[in-house]
């Protein structure tokens, strides 16, 4: 892999990394699901008007796969650290994303699960029942309960994107997030009514409107543009494993930015759940080679 493309996958971690950050100031002022339905109005506006739909894609498709990626998706994710999980911690439990997808493939698409996967599943597991053993304070139960929905949504909808097959990604994520906005709205009157107010609309702070444009433009347009790019590319075994760096990323930023704890048990999780995806990405080549 070419340095200067290395330093590209580097510079999408670093963005998905912070993003969670970004997300945690965000929070305070939006509600969850309201901040989801911003996210992808401005993700799909004024974009659609430069991207024609993805080809030799149905309608049932596009709506599948915004359902999964984006509207369930996010709006768990969010909805779980507006509850009471810290950036760091949704970091590091929505990479659990890739077991489930191996999960799902093994279930619906009769794959195979490995014994290295198994190995590897149960180990970045143990990690999060760890987080769960220590619920209070930046962790909450029912938060990482949502967080795990978030990734459950995100293995959903990775087998979704399978289906689908190789499109233009910029504008499948376009359409995406058109297809998701009303869905999103409705959620949100629904279960945010009360907290509406005309301060939301009118008075938005800087820090808000800066981490929606975030969430919006460098974390979607570029995070997924480039990582698609390199993917077209690169074979996916050399491109995935930088995934790894965002936990890292997630915590380190956390920790610098908002100043968010790292005792121990934070440490001891982080490592079981990396570990996890290690053996999960690496452990079928260790054992051929053994």
């Amino acid at each position: 892999m070419a340095l200067r493309h290395i330093l590209l996958a580097l510079s999408v971690v670093l963005i998905w990394g912070i993003n969670f950050v970004v997300i945690q100031v965000a929070l305070k002022e939006v509600p969850p699901l309201l901040l989801t339905f911003l996210r992808f109005f401005f993700a799909a506006f004024p974009a659609i008007f430069f991207f024609k739909r993805p080809k030799n894609t149905s309608w049932k498709m596009l709506f599948f796969y915004s359902l999964s990626m984006f509207i369930l998706d996010f709006a768990f994710l969010f909805s779980g650290m507006y509850v009471g999980v810290s950036s760091g911690i949704a970091s590091l439990a929505l990479q659990t994303q890739v077991f489930f997808t191996a999960i799902l493939a093994v279930i619906f698409l009769k794959e195979k699960m490995t014994l290295a996967k198994i190995i590897g599943a149960i180990i970045a597991f143990s990690g999060i029942v760890f987080v769960g053993f220590h619920a209070g304070g930046d962790v909450n139960l029912l938060g990482l309960l949502l967080v795990e929905c978030a990734a459950l949504s995100w293995a959903i909808g990775n087998l979704v994107s399978k289906r689908i097959g190789k499109v233009d990604m910029l504008s499948l994520v376009v359409w995406g997030s058109l297809i998701s906005l009303p869905f999103l709205l409705a959620l949100s009157y629904s279960f945010e009514s009360h907290l509406w107010n005309r301060e939301i609309f009118t008075h938005l702070s800087g820090k808000s409107i800066g981490a929606i444009a975030y969430l919006a433009y460098p974390v979607t347009f570029f995070g997924f543009g480039i990582w698609s790019w390199l993917l077209s590319r690169y074979p996916a075994t050399t491109v995935a494993p930088f995934t790894l760096l965002v936990p890292v990323v997630g915590f380190s930023s956390s920790a610098l930015l908002v100043g968010e704890a790292l005792p121990s048990w934070k440490l001891i999780a982080a490592f079981l759940i990396v570990l996890g995806l290690v053996i999960n990405l690496y452990g079928d080549r260790f054992l051929r080679r053994s």
